[in-house]
């Protein structure tokens, strides 16, 4: 089985691209990430979401991304053929394809797509339990629907279990970018080097960071000590 990364960077030196080419290509896309992020996912740090893997296949002219990825595919049978085999069905296929009665007629125009947009989704892994550093820089852009997201600016991949039983490990989650939050709401936050998914607690008692897991103690905030700032509202 191969990773992602090794395929990635295997056909893009085959096509003799850069890192920044390749994201450059998927900006083609409406798909903005950095060179940076490439060379993650190539080093195994980080991998890119589904349908970005599929721009990059379809960029790098990956026949096959099934086949490269577990070394076979059942469903393909051309998986079980060398490349001069793989070539004479080529070869077949553009025979079939030249007369107008075997080529495969255009589908019919959807009759309602639905309208999508794209948002950032962060690989900082906001953490749900002890906190992680924030690097704004590891990111990919991943497909919402608009109607069901029309409020998030980003996305984030959160981990631990301080926040079950309404989040869990490793579950996306949406949130609206704003710089203040009243008390009680879900948020991110960063603090001290961190950042967190916590309930916002701004009382008499002071300011903290909740779990909604009783196992995890609220955490303190003093802004004039801390290094504290609210990135956004969790939507969902």
């Amino acid at each position: 089985m191969n990773s992602i990364g090794r395929i990635i960077r295997r056909y893009r030196k085959l096509r003799h691209y850069t890192q920044a080419d390749l994201a450059e290509k998927l900006a083609a896309c409406d798909i903005h990430i950095t060179s940076k992020a490439v060379w993650a996912w190539e080093k195994g740090t980080a991998e890119p979401s589904a349908g970005t893997f599929l721009h990059v296949c379809r960029i790098l002219n990956i026949p096959d991304c099934i086949e490269e990825f577990f070394g076979e595919n059942p469903g393909n049978p051309m998986s079980a053929l060398n490349d001069d085999g793989k070539e004479l069905v080529r070869q077949y296929i553009n025979t079939l394809i030249s007369p107008v009665r075997y080529r495969k007629e255009s589908a019919a125009p959807a009759a309602a797509a639905r309208k999508t947009r794209f948002i950032r989704l962060y690989d900082l892994r906001v953490s749900a339990g002890t906190g992680n550093f924030a690097d704004s820089d590891r990111y990919a852009e991943i497909e919402v629907d608009e109607n069901l997201a029309k409020d998030a600016d980003f996305a984030v991949t959160i981990t631990g279990d301080s926040m079950m039983p309404r989040f869990k490990d490793h579950q996306t989650v949406l949130v609206h970018k704003q710089s203040a939050l009243e008390s009680g709401e879900t948020g991110i936050f960063y603090l001290n080097d961190s950042v967190y998914i916590k309930k916002f607690q701004n009382d008499k008692d002071g300011l903290y960071l909740v779990s909604l897991n009783p196992a995890y103690k609220p955490i303190s905030v003093d802004p004039a000590q801390d290094s504290f700032r609210v990135f956004g509202k969790v939507l969902g």
